[in-house]
């Protein structure tokens, strides 16, 4: 293929140092957080001069500052966006780097001119999330790393948009964005950039072999330094490397490898063409070695790029960093951490008596000039040209060293030696401002088309302060028949009052495909003798039948997308619970094209933090789940300011029992601990530590694993504590039909589940 234009190397830097350092190696690219909203909590991050001063030198070298805005924002950190991001974009920040819809939204509003790149924390895996954030302003996606070579070229000539993908480094082994593990077990959010790592602990896998501990959920670090000619023909806009919270010499040093790499092969290519170039391209035992003790957790692996999962990805060993040689260390620190990268300037001055004292800093074309205070003639000690020299070429806090200097100096002229340093200091400046020229922006130029399908008019969304509590009705998911079967005889038993006012059902996408007709006549059963409960109840009669969409949809999943949305287009089922961006823009574009309605309805998984996403996704949606990780507060601030002006409320689903999937995996426990069985659907067990037992779900017809907290929620009772939730939602994954009864009569009579067989997650506590 023709390639337009070079790959950028994108590196890490967690500090001023680790900047510089990647900047020096020959980073196109550089990727850092600042005080707030980036996903590395933890890691050093700048101030806000720091920031704007790397802003500021990599526009001189010609390399581009991206920042991490990439957790998710709760409404009273939203509103301060616009402030904190302000001086950087005045700096001339390239581009953001965004996991909340309400925070991209807000982004481009305020300004229109900034590159809005897509985390992959919004796990992105087939065309239709991106194509989706493409109508919202997106330029750039960075797609989940679990995706194939081919995925990554089909998503690619699918949308023509950016593509930014992981080259080095340390790997999630869930799908990033959809991992809760060491939120709801310590209360420490990746989605907030603190993640406790618990994927790197220890774990008995009843599938293993006599029982023995191993590290199942530890991926190897990935390298593709031999992938290098793959990664470029397939057309890659970015190369990213991980890595903000690692050490300087870490930055600077990988970052050196891989640009030698790429240099390299495009020289190759240049002068003997694409195929020829990749048969002879090989990379040197010694840079090898390099990347394989650069602070890596026990060994290296290429990732997903040429494998679907493995355990050859499994460090199963306990994945300790490889010890790094000092002489190593001591090597990067001389090339690329000791001494900035500095432009060469050459250094006029005139000092003629009488005249104002002038100096001009030129670099290329480019000129920077000072002027001062009229040349005194000397009473005692005139200025020499030694003395000019010597102070106008102390360049040291600049970005700038003197090549060549020329130097008019009329003999018997004095200076003062301030004023010349600060004709130094100003025409030094003067240039900086001069080779980096403010932007200039027409909105014009910018995006702003937000999708409007005829059939989903935009709703404006106010402040409505005390809003009322609704008539509640009830949501049930199902994933196995039986389930679906103890619920229908459930609603039918004639020997009890007691009845759930069902809005919704939600049947697993898998059941519904393989099993239709017998969920049809099961629903039927349902909506029967729930008529006159929804009446009662002041609810909408008749339950609505919605199939819930697999956690992750890939390119792979488009025929299985467009069974169920067959479905839906001939009314014999009414919508969807989606899971993704990309199967909420699979069904907008299938709406369109067949101008058929249908009901969407978001889950905990497409997160709405704040009102600005609620407001986004308002126009595409009918209704959203709450997320797991927001306070009962946090949900009724949430709730009670969002509304349409023609006060039609939101519709908000709060999930009150289920086994929250805290890992959505590529990767298969089973697989990785015995042997590949390809059984279609099956549960297994992970012990921790502790000796607490999870659940872990094998999906086989989507190839993906799900692992649930080893107790489920149950908030029974906890039904008003949010006002204007009109929906409560009852989750059933791998419940047995007696399990499913006995959570059915406890809701119903407002009761505790046992002691020490629930958890109520995050409702009282939140998370930081």
């Amino acid at each position: 293929m023709e390639i337009s234009k070079k790959v950028e190397l994108l590196a890490p830097a967690g500090n001023l140092q680790a900047f510089y350092g990647a900047v020096n190696a020959g980073a196109n690219a550089v990727y850092l957080g600042g005080s707030k909203f980036g996903a590395r909590a933890y890691a050093e991050n700048l101030t806000e001069e720091e920031l704007v001063a790397c802003i500021r030198y990599g526009r001189l070298f010609g390399v581009k500052v991206y920042l991490t805005v990439n957790t998710l924002l709760k409404e009273q950190e939203i509103q301060d966006l616009p402030g904190y991001l302000e001086p950087f974009y005045r700096a001339g920040l390239a581009g953001v780097i965004v996991q909340d819809i309400g925070a991209l939204t807000i982004i481009r509003e305020s300004f229109p001119c900034l590159e809005l790149h897509a985390s992959t924390q919004m796990t992105l895996c087939a065309s239709y999330g991106p194509e989706l954030l493409k109508t919202m302003g997106v330029n750039r996606i960075v797609p989940a790393r679990e995706l194939s070579l081919q995925e990554l070229i089909d998503i690619k000539r699918r949308t023509g948009m950016e593509l930014e993908t992981f080259i080095h480094g340390a790997m999630c082994y869930c799908y990033s964005g959809q991992c809760l593990f060491s939120s709801i077990l310590g209360g420490r959010s990746g989605n907030r950039g603190r993640c406790a790592q618990p994927c790197r602990l220890p774990y008995i896998v009843n599938s293993r072999k006599k029982g023995a501990q191993c590290y199942p959920l530890s991926l190897k670090d990935m390298c593709t330094i031999d992938c290098i000619p793959d990664l470029i023909e397939a057309g890659i806009d970015s190369f990213k490397i991980e890595g903000r919270m690692k050490k300087p010499e870490y930055a600077a040093g990988v970052t050196a490898i891989y640009r030698k790499y790429i240099d390299l092969y495009y020289e190759l290519r240049q002068n003997l063409g694409a195929e020829k170039a990749a048969e002879i391209y090989q990379v040197v035992p010694e840079d090898r070695k390099a990347l394989k003790t650069l602070y890596v957790r026990s060994q290296l692996q290429d990732g997903y790029y040429f494998r679907r999962n493995g355990r050859e990805m499994i460090t199963l060993a306990n994945p300790a960093y490889s010890e790094t040689k000092d002489e190593l260390l001591e090597k990067i620190n001389g090339e690329y951490l000791q001494n900035r990268r500095r432009l060469a300037v050459k250094v006029e001055a005139e000092f003629l008596v009488g005249k104002p004292a002038s100096v001009s800093l030129s670099c290329k074309e480019t000129v920077g000039k000072a002027t001062g205070e009229l040349v005194q003639p000397s009473r005692n000690q005139p200025v020499t040209e030694e003395d000019l020299r010597r102070q106008l070429g102390k360049l040291g806090d600049t970005p700038f060293e003197a090549s060549e200097m020329q130097i008019l100096l009329e003999e018997n002229a004095f200076y003062p030696l301030k004023q010349m340093n600060e004709l130094r200091r100003k025409s030094a400046e003067a240039l900086e401002q001069e080779l980096i020229k403010a932007r200039e922006c027409k909105k014009s130029e910018v995006q702003q088309k937000i999708w409007s399908a005829s059939n989903r008019p935009a709703q404006s969304i106010k402040c409505i302060k005390n809003r009322p509590i609704q008539s509640t009705a009830y949501s049930i998911s199902v994933a196995a028949m039986e389930q679906l079967r103890v619920l229908a005889e459930f609603q039918t038993d004639k020997k009890s009052e007691q009845k759930l006012a069902l809005q919704h059902v939600y049947v697993n996408s898998d059941l519904l495909i393989e099993r239709y007709n017998e969920c049809l006549a099961l629903m039927k059963q349902i909506n029967t003798a729930g008529a006159d409960v929804t009446a009662e109840k002041n609810v909408t009669s008749g339950t609505e039948l919605l199939a819930a969409l697999p956690y992750v949809m890939r390119q792979s999943d488009l025929a299985y997308m467009e069974k169920i949305w067959s479905l839906a287009e001939k009314g014999e089922i009414d919508g969807f619970l989606v899971r993704s961006l990309d199967e909420l823009g699979f069904l907008l574009n299938r709406e369109q094209k067949s101008k058929k309605g249908v009901k969407i309805r978001t889950d905990a998984g497409v997160y709405i933090w704040n009102l600005s996403t609620a407001q986004s996704l308002s126009v595409l949606t009918d209704g959203f789940c709450i997320p797991y990780e927001l306070n009962a507060h946090e949900q009724r601030k949430l709730i009670e300011n969002s509304s349409s002006e023609d006060g039609h409320f939101l519709s908000w689903e709060k999930i009150i029992y289920g086994r929250i999937p805290m890992m959505i995996t590529a990767n298969c426990v089973q697989k990785t601990t015995d042997i590949c069985i390809k059984d279609g659907q099956g549960v297994l067990w992970m012990k921790d530590r502790y000796q607490t037992d999870f659940p872990v779900l094998r999906n086989c017809a989507h190839c993906v694993n799900i692992i649930y907290n080893s107790v489920p929620l149950a908030l029974f009772g906890e039904q008003n504590r949010v006002n204007g939730i009109d929906v409560l939602r009852l989750d059933f994954t791998i419940e047995t039909e007696q399990e499913v009864v006995q959570v059915l009569r406890a809701c119903m009579d407002g009761l505790s589940l046992k002691r020490g067989t629930y958890t109520t997650g995050h409702e009282k506590r939140g998370v930081d």
